[in-house]
């Protein structure tokens, strides 16, 4: 579900961010979206019932022989994907 935020920036921050967001295809809401679950990630839990059926079936399918910090491995993915 999404909710309106309203922040207050300067004009120029704005400006530059919009002009950012739009070189790499997406709007400058999805771009803070994705900052803020980069800053997040670690405080969020998803809980089962917010995962889709197909999803929930998914779970724990894969296998690894090592601990995987796959918060992190995330954050460093988002990281380099959106350039922060």
């Amino acid at each position: 579900m999404s909710t309106k935020l309203t922040l207050t920036l300067e004009k120029e921050v704005i400006e530059t961010a919009k002009e950012y967001a739009k070189e790499r295809g997406q709007s400058l809401s999805e771009m803070v979206e994705n900052y803020f679950k980069l800053l997040t990630v670690d405080r969020r839990k998803i809980k089962p019932k917010q995962l889709s059926p197909k999803v929930q079936k998914l779970r724990g399918i894969i296998k690894t022989d090592e601990n995987i910090d796959y918060k992190k491995m995330l954050a460093e993915e988002l990281s380099k994907k959106y350039g922060l």
